[in-house]
């Protein structure tokens, strides 16, 4: 386990990095014995920091929730972050150029929550009544932390992208509204573009096979904190394409079809 000071180490470290625009090494690497528990102690101590100073806490993200990224990070269950209220844009905002070190995007279905929802034994069918609705929405990704280690090479693991609050930045909404019994969700996805050439296509069955699975997970590992999802959360299902670089000057676009569209761009 990492002691409080090493808590507090790491999230000074990242904190600098977002701030500074300059990423930190890995925490994997310093702390090579680092647990999930840790990462999240990490993730913790830093979202208490952020709310000190007075964000606000409008939802959550859930990543690695297809097996192809379980498989190349070799582990076999998805993780979470937080969404603060600064990281809201609206569809089609410009994006500074000063805002984000490396940004990625991810095309995935947002719930948002219509009652509070806590587990154990929370189930797709809970998760479903406690929804309002859904909608299309492109989450922004970014890396405090290197992707790898320029010296040794070694690439950030799980640990390092869970501290990093699961490599969350910023989320965009776009779309229709539409109640979860007004559609499959296992069918429904999104054709992704950059620059107006397609780069991915996927289906919300690649989340876990039905994106509310990973909601219910959510839920479920949250009362092992005593926490839970409430009224009017944003909820981010998971990805159901890898991930797209976004460079400066980038339009983004995932066409949803009959669901509409959710586009930004970057500076």
């Amino acid at each position: 386990m990492l002691s409080r000071d090493d808590i507090a180490a790491a999230v000074a470290r990242l904190d600098q990095a977002e701030q500074s625009r300059i990423q930190t090494g890995l925490l994997s690497l310093q702390h090579p014995q680092m647990t999930l528990d840790d990462a999240y102690a990490v993730q913790n101590a830093w979202v208490q920091q952020k709310l000190a100073a007075g964000r606000q806490i409008i939802g959550w993200k859930i990543g690695l929730t297809s097996k192809a990224m379980q498989y190349a990070l070799n582990i076999d269950t998805p993780d979470s972050g937080v969404l603060f209220d600064d990281m809201l844009f609206d569809d089609g905002a410009t994006i500074s150029a000063q805002r984000f070190i490396q940004p990625r995007i991810e095309a995935e279905i947002a719930f948002i929550m219509k009652q509070p929802l806590r587990g154990p034994h929370i189930s797709v069918i809970d998760v479903l009544r406690a929804t309002d609705y859904v909608t299309p929405a492109l989450e922004i990704l970014d890396t405090r932390i290197l992707r790898s280690d320029p010296e040794t090479g070694k690439a950030r693991t799980i640990v390092d992208t869970v501290s990093d609050n699961a490599a969350n930045a910023g989320v965009v909404l776009g779309g229709r509204a539409m109640r979860v019994d007004e559609l499959d969700l296992r069918w429904m996805g999104a054709i992704v573009s950059r620059n107006a050439i397609v780069e991915e296509t996927g289906l919300g069955a690649g989340v876990l096979n039905h994106p509310a699975r990973g909601i219910a997970w959510l839920a479920n590992r949250l009362a092992q904190y005593g926490e839970g999802l409430e009224a009017g959360q944003i909820v981010l299902a998971g990805s159901f394409i890898r991930p797209v670089e976004a460079r400066h000057g980038d339009t983004i676009v995932a066409d949803y079809g009959p669901y509409g569209s959710v586009s930004c761009f970057f500076e």
